[in-house]
Order: C-alpha cells, then sequence, then structure tokens
C-alpha cells in the first residue's frame, strides 16, 4: 500500500513542481514541434507527388514526423494535470 501512495505522490509533485517558466517552455518547445509537424507534413505530401521522387528520403521525413509526434504527445502529458482519483 505504501509503494502505491509514493508513487502517487511522486507523479503529484512532478506536476505540481512545474513552474510558470518551465510551462511557458514547455508550451512553446510543443508549438514548435506541431509547426515542424505540419512542416513535415506538407514536405512528404509534396515529395511524394513528385515524379521521381527519392523514396529513402521519403522515408526519413516520415520516420522525423513520427518522431516528432512522439516527442509533441510527451509534452503534451506534461502540460496536463495528473488526476488522481
Amino acid at each position: 500500500m505504501r509503494g502505491r501512495t509514493r508513487r502517487r505522490t511522486g507523479l503529484f509533485s512532478i506536476a505540481a513542481a512545474m513552474t510558470k517558466e518551465e510551462e511557458r517552455e514547455l508550451r512553446a518547445t510543443l508549438a514548435r514541434l506541431l509547426q515542424e509537424h505540419r512542416d513535415l507534413d506538407a514536405a512528404i505530401g509534396a515529395l511524394q507527388n513528385t515524379i521521381g521522387s527519392d523514396s529513402l528520403q521519403v522515408q526519413r521525413l516520415k520516420k522525423r514526423k513520427l518522431y516528432l509526434r512522439d516527442r509533441i504527445t510527451f509534452i503534451g502529458d506534461q502540460l496536463t494535470p495528473d488526476i488522481i482519483a
């Protein structure tokens, strides 16, 4: 029972310990990553519609886009407060 209490308290303290400046930095990073994700989406679409496009380059861009999506999700989770039931 004690382990559960510590774990929940630890999760809550991480979200509660975030300062306004840290939150502002995370939101700025999130906005930058979202913009890069949209730009990659447009670049991938344009490259795929080009005759003779480099499939390896498209694959690399898609991989980068997936990485960005993971980072966006991670940062979004950090900004969302934990609700302990």
